[in-house]
């Protein structure tokens, strides 16, 4: 046998028709174990967890807040590698990913900076500081807009791929800046706090909870992506049908 190169590895999972046949079979199963993830990590953190000593109850915002974040900057990480590839192999389901991802990023986008806020006016007495992080995560939201903006001007998806991708790939250089912002300039938020060299600073009681939630919107991200991607591939597959009914 000779081995397939990874061209044609991608184009092996470009055909439509394969992909809804295993997402169909991926969604309920996926859904369910979501489900059971998000109930135990509520629980811990609703009930199971400590207050803060410092924070109080308040400190219980952390857990929708900081997974947010995460999935914030993971989803256009995504968006970004799906855009890469729909542009240089032309790649059907990757520009399908693209755009199913983007609504997606920026409703995780939109809830972080809302619970950074809610959590924010008790810790700092401001609702909202033009720091760093702050600043360059209401950035990634109006590019995950404007992503979405240009994606809903462009009636045909295929012309809608190459310029939708360069804006994504562009837009990418702002997921580093959002990740170092903290180490690079002196800011209201405070530094990493889980994913250090020497190790979490996060007690265990909040870190268990913390990282069950983390799962648990990492898995209903999977799900609802597979849900919008098969959306997309239906809508577009009723446009080529319509298209051909007129040229007929």
């Amino acid at each position: 046998m000779t081995m397939l190169t990874a061209s044609q590895r991608l184009q092996a999972f470009a055909n439509p028709t394969r992909f809804m046949a295993l997402s169909g079979r991926l969604v309920a199963p996926l859904g369910v174990l979501t489900a059971a993830v998000m109930a135990v990590g509520l629980y811990f953190a609703l009930f199971a967890s400590p207050p803060d000593y410092q924070q109080g109850e308040t400190v219980r915002i952390m857990y929708i807040h900081v997974p947010s974040a995460w999935l914030s900057l993971f989803v256009y990480s995504v968006m970004a590698v799906a855009s890469g590839v729909a542009l240089v192999f032309r790649h059907p389901i990757a520009d399908v990913c693209a755009k199913a991802a983007a609504p997606i990023g920026a409703a995780f986008t939109f809830l972080a900076l809302v619970t950074g806020s809610l959590w924010g006016e008790p810790m700092w007495g401001t609702w909202w500081v033009w720091d760093a992080r702050l600043t360059s995560v209401l950035i990634l939201f109006f590019i995950y807009l404007g992503y979405m903006a240009l994606r809903a001007t462009i009636d045909d998806p295929h012309a809608a791929t190459r310029p939708a991708a360069v804006l994504a790939l562009v837009g990418f250089v702002n997921v580093p800046i959002i990740h170092y912002s903290v180490n690079w300039w002196n800011t209201l938020h405070q530094p990493a706090s889980v994913f250090r060299i020497d190790g979490p600073t996060v007690a265990s009681s909040m870190l268990v909870p913390l990282m069950t939630l983390a799962v648990g919107f990492t898995l209903f991200f999977v799900v609802m992506l597979l849900v919008r991607m098969r959306a997309e591939v239906l809508r577009r597959r009723v446009r080529a049908m319509s298209l051909r009914r007129a040229e007929g």
